[in-house]
């Protein structure tokens, strides 16, 4: 398999971004016109290649009893940057961290919770590890579709 990945590999991904938990690989291989066995192979390359990162829930928060999601826009300390993501992701109620490559902020963490007093000892904590709170935002809902740039074939 080359660096390049070919339209049966983004097809695969395509049809796992849209429901990996109830799309089978025969039927992967139905819409391929190709066999169930070629579709396993191929996903274990993509997931031994990294790729295929793993396979995850996605939750709506909001309907699971935390309806606060803040988005804190931080500046880290260049050298640091790198470092901090893991450190920050182990907060509680903290969900995703993206490091920004452009601008004064260059870390933008999602954080979760019931109310104000969730959200308010995570910004603290972030002060205390040196990061600069740039700015807070209040997220009132979120979507997400699968990359549209994946062939459907």
């Amino acid at each position: 398999m080359s660096d390049k990945l070919d339209s049966t590999d983004q097809a695969i991904l395509r049809a796992l971004q849209e429901d990996a938990r109830n799309t089978s690989s025969e039927e992967i291989a139905a819409r391929l016109d190709t066999s169930g066995s070629t579709v396993r192979k191929r996903i274990k390359r993509l997931e031994q290649k990294g790729i295929i990162k793993g396979y995850s829930a996605q939750v709506d928060y909001d309907q699971s009893g935390y309806p606060l999601r803040m988005l804190l826009y931080c500046t880290a300390p260049i050298p640091e940057r790198g470092r901090l993501v893991d450190e920050i992701l182990q907060l509680e109620g903290v969900v995703s961290v993206q490091e920004l490559v452009s601008g004064d902020k260059n870390l933008l963490v999602t954080v979760v919770g019931e109310s104000d007093d969730d959200v308010t000892p995570v910004a603290q904590e972030l002060l205390d590890m040196g990061l600069e709170i740039a700015d807070e935002v209040l997220v009132r809902s979120m979507r997400s579709s699968a990359f549209g740039g994946f062939s459907q074939q």
